[in-house]
């Protein structure tokens, strides 16, 4: 999609050896949805075994701001609900079981790590943790849609990374999920705001350099017993 780079990285950032997805497949760019979480196997059959993945999202929780960064402690995947699930049909046993659970979907300790690390480097007054809800996409969602969404639980919403999640969960990976609050939802009948995809796009330049240095302080401390760390953006 417009914006995405479209390339796979290997590399070694602070002495890790990690392959990164500098863009991802999406829903509503018409894959179907094994396709869209393929790399997260091909990621497990090359010795990954910590996956960090970012997105970009709309704010649904009036505290948060623009710019701000919110860690996934919990997601609502609400084409799961319609049977949209990237595990539906014949179950991979070499990577999972037929049920994974998904109540520890988001590893606590990268969590807390994340958390440490953001303090450390100064950037508490931006970070938050919440809850990510993903749609199908690609449009933006209806002023009832987001008012649904915020009741529901919901602090941001977004168009990917749940089916990454389920995928890596299945296979077994540990996961850090990390938002960049790119828009304010549109919560008022009475508001002249409206959602775009270049204000995505410029709030995600501008945040760049420190969800770098966020990312890498991070991996620094990852033990990855000598395999692969993982990022899908």
């Amino acid at each position: 999609v417009h914006g995405h780079a479209g390339r796979l990285i290997f590399g070694t950032l602070n002495g890790k050896p990690c392959v990164c997805m500098q863009g991802r497949f999406h829903l509503y760019e018409g894959y179907p949805i094994w396709k869209v979480t393929f790399p997260i196997r091909i990621f497990k059959l090359l010795g990954v075994q910590t996956v960090i993945l970012t997105n970009a999202a709309g704010g649904l929780n009036q505290d948060y701001k623009v710019g701000d960064v919110m860690l996934i402690k919990d997601h609502l995947n609400l084409p799961g609900f319609a049977g949209n699930n990237p595990l539906v049909g014949p179950n991979e046993e070499r990577f999972g079981v037929r049920f994974p659970c998904m109540s520890d979907a988001y590893d606590r300790d990268l969590l807390k790590a994340a958390q440490v690390v953001g303090a450390e480097l100064g950037y508490s007054d931006f970070m938050k943790e919440g809850v990510y809800c993903v749609l199908g996409g690609p449009s933006f969602e209806t002023i009832a849609e987001c008012r649904m969404l915020n009741r529901l639980g919901a602090d941001a919403v977004g168009m990917s990374t749940v089916h990454e999640v389920i995928v890596a969960r299945h296979c077994g990976l540990r996961v850090l999920g990390l938002s960049l609050i790119t828009n304010k939802a549109v919560m008022d009948y009475e508001s002249e705001e409206r959602a775009n995809h270049e204000e995505v796009l410029q709030t995600g330049k501008q945040r760049a350099e420190q969800l770098e240095k966020l990312v890498s302080t991070l991996v620094a401390r990852v033990e990855l017993n000598n395999n692969y760390c993982g990022f899908g953006d």
